[in-house]
């Protein structure tokens, strides 16, 4: 039987998937995200491993410099995730136009 994930286990592994994406160390995920440099590949390392909790402040500061959507780091919808992920990388106008024909869908 599948073990249901909670909203932290998926945000661990949700925080260790686009940090690997962007091409981050833990140090630079920390660093950019504005953590001291001299703890940050600790603190990210505990984070991704589930020893600590992150507040939202922080976990909006590590989807910043990541540069995805704060909902991307908590969804348990893999498909979900990957749809927040593309649906960035549209012009505004692209946006618009998904926008509409999901509505008529």
């Amino acid at each position: 039987m599948k073990k249901r994930q909670n909203y932290h286990d998926i945000f661990c592994m949700r925080l260790k998937q686009a940090r690997i994406a962007k091409g981050l160390s833990q140090k630079g995920l920390g660093i950019a995200a504005g953590i001291d440099e001299f703890v940050a590949s600790t603190r990210i390392n505990r984070y991704e491993k589930g020893v600590h909790e992150v507040n939202i402040e922080t976990a909006q500061l590590l989807a910043n410099a990541l540069e995805v959507p704060l909902a991307y780091l908590y969804t348990s919808d893999d498909q979900l995730a990957e749809m927040m992920l593309l649906f960035l990388r549209l012009s505004p106008d692209e946006r618009s136009d998904l926008l509409e024909q999901i509505r008529r869908a």
